[in-house]
């Protein structure tokens, strides 16, 4: 950014921008600084409206220093967590240890879950809807050259003729993933 757009930045931009350069952090996108601004007035609102309640909630006629100082506090009690202690860890960890791994039942080679449980496994149905089209009336002359035992296909699959299948019945289609392709 130039120095000159510097000049131009509120005072909270330029406070943003004097941490981040304290931290240690010269390089970064200009978006970030607005980012932080977001963060910063967010939660400035967020205390002061809890202050608000609290103020409220005690009978005052305004918001003091207390109020807010409670508010903070209650952000920082329901916001973060700390991790439990060292000694709990470690006892945890213990007890888990204690139950022995299950002995492996596959031989070699790396043991697969069941196949329905794979990424690779079908996992989906396609339905099929059939379409409703409306046909033009046949008339006398189109009832009569029309053959009364049209020859049916041999292929199915490779005939043009449409298949009638109820409607909403849904028609399983899968692909095998693991099959040789032909060379």
């Amino acid at each position: 950014m130039a120095e000159g757009g510097e000049e131009d930045l509120p005072r909270d931009a330029k406070i943003v921008k004097t941490l981040l350069k304290s931290m240690g952090v010269d390089d970064y996108e200009p978006r970030v600084v607005q980012q932080f601004l977001e963060l910063w007035y967010r939660y400035v609102v967020d205390v002061l409206t809890d202050a608000q309640v609290y103020s409220e909630h005690a009978g005052k006629a305004s918001i003091d220093s207390d109020d807010i100082k409670l508010a903070i506090q209650s952000k920082v009690n329901f916001s973060f967590s700390q991790p439990p202690p060292r000694e709990v860890l470690l006892e945890l960890a213990r007890n888990r240890n204690k139950i022995p791994l299950p002995k492996s039942i596959a031989g070699s080679g790396v043991p697969l879950p069941p196949q329905q449980d794979t990424l690779i496994n079908p996992n989906y149905q396609l339905a099929i809807a059939k379409k409703q089209t409306s046909q033009p009336e046949e008339t006398e002359e189109d009832e009569e050259s029309a053959d009364p035992n049209p020859a049916p296909s041999k292929n199915p699959s490779l005939s043009h003729e449409k298949i009638d299948v109820p409607q909403g019945t849904p028609q399983r289609v899968s692909f095998p993933l693991g099959a040789k392709r032909p060379r």
